[in-house]
């Protein structure tokens, strides 16, 4: 098969960009197209994107990473999709138009009827049944808001006669020109609609929600032959073989295949997944338990965390304060100087994420004397970031029963080795940073090429994973001890400021 079809194709869709990437046998990069679209804020805290938008910017990047590299498509062996997670749409089944924009994962206009769930006491069915947290971030209050606020489409959804989906599913529908619903268990068990123990949708969320369940897709494991693509979409019908929301999907292209492996995505915020293996680990600290991948009849659980502001502390001090002006002068910086002199960044610039949860508290410099200058501020956003992410991985640590030997890193802001190293001595554990930094699109690309037969079996892919730097402690217990009581003496201070 790979002799003739030498090429596996993952589409990225996500939060801001569509990209398509072409990878080789080796795992390598062959090709790569990207494209960003349009963000929409029709009022505040609404966020939106344009469907119709979302599948042509992603459909453009597919033929543009073939043409780039003269690749034709009858070489490609099969498509992987991952995508931002959460996103909702809904569309007409018989024409195919979406019946409102996308409502997107960031999008928080459905907080009050969250509030209002919790307040009815729904907290405990939920987080038994679906692993997550009721907040506005998940698919189901976005969906009960189309359908009461789009005029007829209650009716409609009741008479069979719209469908709902993540964007893989609305990607899917539109590769195959209609012909295929389905999302995978990944996209599924981030709906709040969906059971991670039974592996159903389950009917009483959907009553408590008031969702049609003919609205819903086929859900399938993150690894098999789906569907081909229509003829009228590429000249070759290409099969789509794997799915994969975007941190499942870098956990298994980070090969955290193994139950206390753990992967950090440092991008805007920091997306903390641990691999706990056969069994959903119920969280004690506010994190999120979520299936990970199923691979035939085999499923993966993890632990997940998040971080609001990583990298955006950095792009805040550039732009916003204007101590440098490129982003990478923040790591010059932070060396520029011995240690941080007693100074500390909290940034809950929208408040603080897993696992304190407080919405009200905000951003905040401690420690600063006549002393002090932009290398210490500099320093201390850089070592917030690692503080933030040692503060979620000791959290998964205690609900595992796990500790951690290694983490594995992707993301911009990996390219920083002064955060690296911080984070090596914080956790006291090694960080490794792969050479292939494409993380969720290889691990669509793997997950599709192990349906088609491309890769033998998981052990195979796992020799393709190569680190490109390790970082190792060298901190000892007493200072680590200290920086980290300091820390979270300043995080204390920082929370309920807003009354």
């Amino acid at each position: 098969m790979t002799q003739n079809k030498p090429y596996l194709m993952a589409l990225d869709q996500g939060t801001t960009s569509s990209r398509a990437i072409i990878f080789d046998q080796q795992g390598k990069i062959v090709s790569i197209a990207q494209k960003d679209f349009k963000q929409h804020f029709p009022q505040a805290g609404w966020v939106e994107h344009d469907p119709k938008e979302i599948w042509s910017s992603q459909s453009a990047m597919m033929i543009e990473s073939l043409v780039n590299k003269n690749i034709k498509a009858k070489q490609v062996a099969a498509i992987g999709i991952t995508n931002q997670r959460e996103t909702t749409i809904i569309w007409d089944r018989e024409s195919g138009e979406p019946i409102y924009n996308a409502i997107v994962w960031q999008d928080r206009r459905t907080a009050g009827f969250c509030n209002a769930l919790k307040e009815r006491g729904e907290a405990e069915r939920i987080v038994s049944k679906t692993g997550l947290i009721i907040d506005a971030y998940f698919s189901a209050t976005k969906i009960k808001w189309i359908l009461d606020h789009v005029d007829g489409a209650r009716s409609k959804a009741e008479a069979g006669e719209l469908a709902f989906g993540t964007v893989d599913s609305w990607l899917i529908w539109n590769l195959t020109s209609g012909k295929t619903h389905i999302t995978d268990i990944t996209n599924a068990s981030r709906t709040m609609l969906f059971n991670i123990h039974t592996q159903e949708w389950d009917q009483e969320l959907l009553d408590l929600f008031d969702i049609p369940s003919s609205l819903l897709p086929e859900v399938k494991s993150c690894s098999e032959i789906y569907c081909e693509t229509a003829g009228d979409v590429l000249s070759e019908k290409i099969p789509i073989a794997g799915i994969a929301g975007d941190q499942q999907a870098a956990l298994f292209g980070q090969l955290c295949t193994q139950p206390g492996m753990a992967k950090t995505t440092y991008g805007t915020g920091c997306f903390l997944v641990m691999n706990t293996g056969k069994e959903a680990v119920r969280s004690e600290n506010q994190l999120l338990t979520t299936i990970a991948w199923k691979i035939g009849d085999e499923i993966n659980y993890a632990l997940e965390g998040s971080v609001f502001i990583g990298g955006a502390a950095i792009q805040w001090l550039r732009d916003g304060m204007g101590i440098f002006k490129h982003a990478r002068e923040s790591e010059r910086m932070a060396d520029s100087i011995e240690g941080n002199d007693g100074v500390y960044f909290v940034p809950a610039l929208s408040g603080l994420g897993a696992p304190h949860w407080d919405q009200d508290a905000r951003g905040a410099f401690f420690g600063i004397t006549r002393g002090t200058t932009k290398a210490h501020m500099a320093r201390a956003a850089l070592e917030a970031i690692a503080y933030q992410v040692y503060d979620v991985l000791k959290a998964m640590e205690k609900d595992s029963g796990k500790p951690t030997r290694e983490l594995r890193v992707d993301g911009g802001a990996t390219a920083n080795s002064f955060l690296m190293q911080f984070q090596a001595d914080l956790l006291s554990c090694e960080i490794k940073r792969p050479q292939i930094i494409e993380t969720t699109a290889i691990g669509a690309a793997f997950l599709a090429g192990l349906a088609v037969g491309f890769w033998k079996d998981q052990e195979e892919i796992k020799s393709l994973w190569k680190a490109d730097r390790s970082f190792v402690p060298h901190m000892g217990d007493p200072e680590r001890d200290r920086l980290i009581h300091f820390w979270h003496k300043a995080v204390e201070r920082s929370k309920n400021w807003v009354e």
